[in-house]
């Protein structure tokens, strides 16, 4: 280029302009028309090379005279990896919201057979992660604890109530309910998952259907009305049905709407929360609703029907069973009633131990489904290039493959794929570890153990670090708060180097907090990069510009298209670009010419200092300010009472300067929201619920009576949750507002 007295810009020119088609409109010919086209779209390398630049004195000079034309790629920002058998081409499938995943997932199943037919031999398609698994997985839970509740609920009908037809009777409704539950979930776009479904419970929706059937039953059994008969006329069986139905009604209807009553908090829930813990009020209340009515109509109707007309019959296994317990209530309760202070003084005394125990419970936003294989944030150091990354990720795949036979395959995707759905900088990749079935694992227990584990395994790598986590966590957690960790500190400034300092001493505060693992500190420094300062006088002195200088200098390294190369259907950039050997180093840019009006070239070092210098890795910003990260992920422990003790100590031994301020995130951040909304709903919902119990008593006295219990109904879950280890969790508070109504039946 030099030699010859052009530049690139003037490269880039030539193909420009020796690349275009055009119309010529058309041209009359007797009674049709003639339409003009030019055909000048390059369509082979021959045709490229032949492109002349510049003719001086009839002598062409071509572009093959000062270019090597060849096929290339793109610059690759990404790849990814399979176990540690080297590079691999990978895909996302993603769904169109609203859509049926098990659906989506089936038909995409169906394409990959298809296309796998087409596929050149030796390359198959492999799906790496499938949350069909999952999925089927989840649905089989919730279809196993309805088919078994259904079943425990019937046989205690049957048993308590002594009469088969009357259990049966009772257990219909529970069918039938789900019936109109489903149909409301159709009409108000509610779907059918673990949330929505799970939480159904039978007992609740048969309870005022035992209230009317066994009303009945009784009315039958205790009438003096029909001593002289055995067995009931219809007209007879009618009116003791709608004598006895009448009476209980009132407790029937004011039982169930009380239950209803209770889950307005859960819909009052909003964000993420709310899009968990609403579909599965919605689903309840349904249900309930549909059982009330049925309580109503189809139960007295059907009592009539199905229900025997004889007036008394022998003793049974159940008159038997509930004698027996009634004789051990009776004298259980004659011995209470002896006592009373005592019996107060215990009550009152588990009541306040278990508020204290649920002070020292510790929350959560939601307990952590073990979703069955892992998602691990991989990074090394910054600035590191792409074969560096490709390097270090596969060590750690054949660590993991090598010492975990628990492992079945690592899948890792570094960087920016070429369709950057989820982009992300070289340094930096998301390895997929899908685990075998649990049951042949041999090297830990827990999914924690494993991880600490695997953690402790890849240390051996210099320079690189792992966060384990399940893959829909991980994606849940960046959804919100921007960062893969279960718990995020933000800290807002406006001086980056301030910030990166104030960052490295957070981090170090966190690796003192228990339970705080993978600690992640946002690098924002320490890029290598070539800085080109330009001198502004000497750029005056050429009569040049810096946009001008910026386009060769951007020509020259990243390349520029200079339009397209078509091939049938598809189409390739034509991009310019110096070759290899010249965008090595240092120098190669010092020396690169830049064309001056004069028909000169000068070197870029007379025009601006070049030099290495670590500048900003990435400048993230937040509510229009700029902000750094501190991640950590959270095990064997609760993430409420971490963030409680970080708070403490980054209170007690850090001062931030005027401007500069921290917040914290992550799933607690949603805990704490909700429990909030929760403290405002959750006391209207029990003023109600005791309006409603003065409305069904007409007691103040009673009806405080009866509302007494419904804090002492937490005693027992507080205990539980305690003997079990849990922390507190919006799940917890969901069937602690459920416990709430069934207290009062």
């Amino acid at each position: 280029l030099q030699s010859q007295g052009i530049t690139i810009q003037h490269v880039f020119e030539a193909l420009e302009n020796n690349n275009q088609n055009t119309g010529g409109a058309y041209i009359e010919k007797g009674p049709t028309v003639l339409y003009i086209r030019s055909e000048g779209l390059i369509g082979s390398i021959e045709d490229i090379e032949n492109i002349t630049i510049k003719n001086d004195s009839g002598t062409p000079l071509f572009i093959r005279d000062v270019a090597d034309i060849t096929i290339g790629s793109a610059v690759r920002y990404g790849a990814m990896t399979y176990n540690d058998e080297g590079e691999v081409a990978g895909g996302v499938v993603m769904m169109l919201k609203g859509a049926n995943s098990n659906k989506v997932i089936k038909e995409v199943k169906k394409r990959i057979e298809g296309i796998s037919k087409t596929l050149p031999e030796g390359v198959i398609i492999e799906p790496f992660l499938d949350r069909t698994k999952m999925v089927n997985n989840a649905i089989t839970t919730v279809e196993t604890n309805l088919l078994e509740g259904a079943l425990i609920v019937v046989f205690v009908l049957v048993l308590f109530l002594g009469n088969l037809r009357a259990g049966l009777l009772v257990a219909s409704v529970i069918p039938l309910s789900m019936l109109f539950a489903v149909a409301m979930m159709n009409a108000f776009g509610v779907s059918g998952n673990l949330m929505s479904l799970g939480a159904l419970d039978f007992g609740l929706i048969v309870d005022g259907a035992v209230i009317i059937v066994e009303a009945v039953m009784h009315q039958l059994s205790h009438s003096n009305k029909f001593n002289a008969v055995s067995r009931l006329s219809q007209k007879q069986m009618d009116e003791e049905v709608q004598k006895s139905s009448g009476k209980m009604m009132n407790s029937a209807i004011f039982g169930q709407v009380i239950i209803l009553v209770v889950y307005l908090p859960i819909l009052t829930l909003q964000g993420i929360e709310g899009k968990m813990f609403k579909p599965m009020a919605q689903t309840v209340s349904f249900a309930l609703l549909g059982a009330f009515l049925l309580s109503l109509t189809y139960i007295p109707m059907m009592s009539t029907l199905f229900l025997s007309k004889k007036i008394k019959h022998k003793k049974n296994l159940s008159d038997k069973v509930m004698e027996r317990l009634e004789r051990v209530y009776q004298a259980t309760l004659a011995k209470a009633l002896r006592i009373p202070k005592s019996i107060l003084a215990i009550t009152l005394s588990l009541f306040v131990l278990a508020i204290f125990t649920l002070s020292r419970l510790g929350g959560e936003f939601i307990p952590a489904l073990e979703e069955g294989d892992f998602a691990v944030d991989t990074r090394v150091l910054t600035g590191s290039n792409l074969n560096t990354t490709i390097e270090n990720t596969t060590k750690a795949a054949h660590i993991l493959k090598t010492r975990f036979p628990e492992v079945e395959k690592v899948v890792t995707k570094i960087g920016s794929g070429e369709v950057p759905t989820d982009p992300m900088p070289i340094e930096a990749s998301d390895m997929m570890v899908i685990l075998k079935d649990k049951k042949k694992w041999t090297s830990a227990k827990t999914f924690n153990e494993l991880a600490e584990k695997m953690s402790e395994a890849l240390k051996d790598i210099p320079g690189i670090t792992a966060g384990f986590q399940y893959p829909v966590q991980m994606r849940f957690n960046e959804l919100m708060t921007g960062a893969r960790q279960d718990v995020v500190v933000k800290i807002f400034g406006e001086n980056m180097d301030s910030l990166a300092a104030y960052a490295g001493t957070l981090g170090r505060i966190v690796n003192t907090v228990d339970g705080a693992t993978d600690l992640y500190v946002e690098p924002v420094a320490g890029l290598p990069q070539i800085i080109i300062e330009y001198n502004r006088g000497a750029i005056a002195q050429y009569n040049l510009n810096i946009a001008d200088i910026n386009r060769v200098i951007n020509a020259a390294f990243a390349g520029q298209t200079a339009g397209r190369v078509y091939e049938g259907e598809k189409h390739f950039d034509l991009v310019v670009r110096l070759t290899p050997e010249k965008r090595k180093d240092l120098k190669d840019v010092q020396n690169l010419l830049i064309p001056t009006p004069g028909g000169n070239q000068i070197p870029l070092w007379q025009l601006a200092d070049v030099s290495i210098k670590d500048g900003p890795n990435q400048i993230q910003r937040e509510d229009a300010k700029r902000r750094i990260v501190v991640g950590f992920n959270v095990r064997g422990r609760d993430v409420q009472s971490i963030v409680s003790e970080l708070k403490q100590k980054v209170d007690a031994q850090m001062k931030f300067s005027t401007g500069y301020y921290t917040t914290y995130g992550g799933a607690f951040e949603n805990l704490n929201a909700a429990t909030q909304r929760l403290t405002i709903a959750v006391p209207i919902s029990l003023l109600l619920i005791f309006i409603l119990l003065y409305f069904a008593f007409g007691s103040v006295k009673q009806g405080l009576l009866i509302y007494s219990a419904i804090p002492l109904s937490a005693i027992g879950g507080i205990f539980f949750l305690a003997f079990r280890g849990m922390p507190f969790s919006i799940s917890a508070g969901v069937g602690f507002i459920a416990l709430f109504g069934i207290a009062v039946l």
